[in-house]
């Protein structure tokens, strides 16, 4: 019984993610899209530890995420996501840096992407 109720968790959050995600704007809830569904496949076959550590992580960004995502955040002009503790760089795996580092980098990609096209059409309006 305690499996079905644990997958049945793990349904729950990851359907929950993808519902936060689609207030994001267009190319960060691809990033994020992306980056769950493949957390989620690469944590399939974890430990019950890791699976209640990566769950609750996991419910803390769905929650975090939410709450920015709320009119009112927005109206306030805060910004999307929320800065890494450099500490936590200390209690990081090798593996997990280098996953750090590679959403870093698309994600850097992705800013200047959209910086490109917003002044690619500023010059096409003649401005």
């Amino acid at each position: 019984m305690a499996v079905i109720e644990h997958v049945s968790r793990v349904r729950r959050l990851y359907k929950l993610i993808f519902r936060v995600h689609r207030a994001l704007p267009d190319e960060l809830r691809v990033l994020g899209d992306n980056y769950a569904r493949e957390e989620f496949k690469r944590h399939k076959n974890c430990t019950p530890d890791e699976a209640k550590i990566f769950l609750n992580e996991w419910t803390d960004y769905a929650i975090n995420i939410a709450k920015q995502m709320k009119p009112l955040s927005q109206s306030k002009g805060k910004g999307i996501g929320k800065y890494l503790d450099p500490q936590m760089l200390e209690y990081m795996t090798d593996e997990q840096l280098v996953q750090l580092y590679e959403l870093h980098k698309a994600a850097s990609l992705e800013e200047e992407d959209t910086e490109n096209e917003a002044s690619s059409n500023k010059k096409g309006d003649g401005r």
